[in-house]
C-alpha cells in the first residue's frame, strides 16, 4: 500500500504481528472499528432542520402582550382614580361630622 495514513499504518502493523493471535485479533478489531467509523461519519451535521420563522404567530403574541400591557395599566389608573375617590369622600365626611357635632354642641348649649 501506498498511503500513509494511520489506518494503512495500522493494517501493516497487524499484518507484521502474525505470531502473537491475540495482539492480531485486538489489531483486527480496532481496524474494523475504525473503517466502520469512518464509513459512518455524519456529514457537516446538518441532521436538524429547525422549524421556518412564523412571523405571523410573533406578531400575535406582541400584540396579545402589548394589549395586556394596556389592559394592565387601564386597570391600574382605574384604581388609582377609585382610591383617590375614596379618599375625597373619607375627607368630606369627616369634615362633615366634625361640623355637625360642632353645630349639636351649640344646639344642645341653647345658643
Amino acid at each position: 500500500m501506498t498511503e500513509s495514513t494511520p489506518l494503512a499504518k495500522a493494517e501493516a502493523a497487524v499484518t507484521e504481528a502474525a505470531t502473537n493471535t491475540d495482539v492480531i485479533r485486538l489489531a483486527l478489531a480496532a481496524v474494523e472499528l475504525a473503517k466502520t467509523a469512518q464509513q459512518q461519519a455524519p456529514a457537516c451535521g446538518h441532521h436538524h432542520q429547525g422549524q421556518d420563522f412564523n412571523a405571523k404567530k410573533w406578531v400575535t403574541i406582541g400584540g396579545l402582550v402589548v394589549a395586556g400591557g394596556c389592559i394592565a395599566c387601564f386597570l391600574a389608573a382605574a384604581l388609582a382614580l377609585v382610591a383617590v375617590a375614596v379618599a375625597v369622600g373619607g375627607t368630606c365626611a369627616t369634615a362633615c361630622v366634625l361640623i355637625l357635632r360642632a353645630m349639636w354642641r351649640d344646639l344642645s348649649k341653647g345658643r
